[in-house]
């Protein structure tokens, strides 16, 4: 069985070998930038981030039987204040004709645009490759827990989700968008402007152009590449469709990459999220897919969650015996659910 949790400062070690092993924007291959992590969200879930709009949680899943972080994802409770906007190309069309020449001609169109009271954003998931496309479906199970958590804590999120898919990159990486465009305006590689993005995105609203930009003068691979969901991330894309998210017509300014929302109380899975009570008797047969959550008020470890077969009967809940060992719970705790399905 996999464990769902918050990230330990003593995960550094787990969380280095998996960022060797991809190196994604979502989980660089950086001693330092993973150590500021990891400290936001250990202050962030203990509550220490004294706003709660300037938190951000990180969730490890756990395979317990050989203590391996296999995975990581992210909520930011607020992507877009006024010391770090939300920033980001709205995406239309115009339309152009000359009488004389008879012509019509559509054009996509690149805005920037900024936010500085954006949404709650989910991100930052990555799975170890040798566990995906596995019956235990790591990479759902890292997706849904965020909706999970952010049910459980409806008031300190926002009241719309963003998720910013990864369009078709180049096979060493690179975005083509960024070397079309954003490299010309700031000299910086893709993997340098998304590190320094982190902590300063000043230099974005000062190099790059405030003026609309038409998408025709960049080369075809380009432009088809615009709002583009890359084939890794297709998946990703039908899960949150089917949860409520929609493209908004509104894209990454580094890669191109389609921005998903949905208002948070749209979501399906934050609909049917419920509270229960453990019940005294074990559970081992088929029932309901669930993801079930407890949590503490103090301790190091404070969120868990795992997978499992239960059985429901009104507000109590039933759990195998094994479930109960990892979520450290006894009888009558409160346990927060969403169907896993």
């Amino acid at each position: 069985m996999l464990v769902l949790r918050d990230v330990q400062k003593t995960d550094l070690p787990g969380l280095k070998r998996l960022a060797a092993v991809l190196n994604t924007v979502n989980l660089p291959n950086n001693e330092e930038t993973l150590e500021a992590i990891i400290d936001k969200s250990v202050k962030s879930f203990a509550g220490k981030v004294k706003d709660p709009f300037e938190r951000e949680y990180l969730f490890v899943l756990e395979d317990v039987r050989n203590n391996l972080i296999i995975g990581t994802s992210m909520i930011i409770a607020q992507h877009g204040t006024y010391d770090a906007p939300h920033i980001y190309y709205e995406v239309s069309e115009r339309e152009h004709y000359s009488a004389s020449l008879e012509r019509h001609l559509r054009h996509k169109v690149l805005s920037i645009a900024y936010n500085y009271e954006g949404p709650t954003e989910i991100g930052g998931l990555v799975v170890d490759p040798p566990y995906r496309a596995t019956p235990d479906k790591p990479g759902k199970q890292l997706s849904f827990v965020r909706f999970l958590f952010i049910a459980m804590h409806r008031r300190l999120f926002r009241p719309r989700v963003l998720a910013e898919l990864l369009p078709p990159l180049l096979p060493d990486g690179r975005s083509l968008l960024w070397e079309a465009c954003g490299k010309k305006f700031t000299g910086l590689t893709y993997l340098e402007a998304d590190r320094l993005s982190r902590q300063n995105k000043e230099f974005i609203k000062e190099l790059f152009p405030s003026s609309d930009i038409y998408a025709s003068l960049f080369p075809d691979r380009v432009q088809k590449v615009l709002g583009e969901v890359g084939p890794a991330t297709r998946g990703v894309q039908r899960m949150l469709e089917r949860v409520g998210f929609r493209y908004v017509e509104r894209i990454d300014p580094f890669d191109g990459g389609p921005h998903f929302e949905a208002d948070t109380a749209d979501i399906t899975l934050v609909r049917r999220y419920r509270t229960v009570k453990l019940a005294d008797e074990d559970f081992e047969l088929e029932g309901d897919d669930v993801l079930v959550a407890a949590e503490r008020e103090s301790g190091r470890n404070r969120f868990r969650s795992v997978r499992c077969q239960a059985r429901l009967d009104n507000t109590v809940i039933y759990l195998p015996a094994r479930a109960k060992e990892i979520l450290e719970v006894k009888p009558g705790a409160k346990l927060s659910i969403i169907p896993f399905e």
